[in-house]
């Protein structure tokens, strides 16, 4: 049953579950009908025998139709960012504006490398059982270690081509704002400001303090940020 609010989709991150925004969630649905929802492989959903940005971008426009969201506006905590705005860049139809959060952006092979490097799940199990555990509770019944793995295989992939290029960027007619926090040791400001300039209606914002995990986030401040993008700044732009 729809409320009257505006539609407001969020996208959880890789390795991630929509539970991880339940928190963000509450803080936005005095403002909009939020929506959070499994990407396929995460969660304890069925896990496909590859990831892809394209797949990921496709399932979750296929998940809005079936729930019967129309063109809603989306917030994507890092990989979450990355897959709304090949979303918009594919099917600018479909989304309305777009929040990211701790974006990576800077995709080529030696990016990758370094990121795969982190994602040993053997080595995780070994040195943070903590995290092992968390990531276990999180997607069973399915396997966290065949999760990262195919994960880490979608990086390569997109450090060797299969990321969004600059001149792609650019063709992105959204209204986006970009992200990124202050003390945030995974994304650069400079990739998140270079990505913010590329996009046609991009901007930049630094969230002071905020660092990469989404569990450290300040969620009554990121909400109030996106409520400000996504009614304030409709209203702003609409009355220029």
């Amino acid at each position: 049953m729809h409320t009257g609010k505006p539609q407001l989709l969020i996208v959880h991150g890789a390795l991630g579950s929509k539970a991880q925004m339940t928190a963000l969630a509450d803080a936005l649905s005095h403002s909009f009908e939020v929506f959070v929802f499994d990407l396929p492989g995460h969660g304890g959903t069925a896990v496909p025998k590859l990831f892809s940005i394209a797949d990921f971008a496709t399932d979750t426009l296929q998940w809005m139709s079936a729930h019967g969201l129309s063109k809603p506006f989306i917030f994507g905590y890092s990989m979450g960012g990355y897959i709304a705005l090949k979303m918009a860049m594919d099917h600018p139809e479909s989304v309305r504006r777009i929040v990211t959060l701790g974006t990576k952006f800077l995709w080529n092979p030696e990016s990758a490398e370094k990121e795969v490097r982190m994602m040993n799940p053997d080595l995780i199990e070994q040195k943070i059982p903590a995290f092992a555990e968390t990531l276990r509770e999180r997607h069973q019944p399915q396997d966290w270690k065949h999760i990262m793995r195919i994960t880490g295989e979608m990086m390569i992939r997109m450090g060797h081509g299969e990321a969004i290029q600059d001149d792609a960027f650019s063709t992105i007619v959204t209204p986006v704002l970009v992200c990124i926090g202050s003390e945030d040791h995974m994304v650069t400001l400079e990739e998140s400001r270079h990505t913010a300039e590329l996009l046609p209606q991009g901007r930049l914002r630094v969230m002071e303090g905020f660092r990469h995990p989404v569990e450290r986030m300040d969620n009554e401040v990121m909400a109030a940020v996106c409520t400000d993008f996504f009614i304030n700044s409709s209203i702003r732009d609409q009355n220029q």
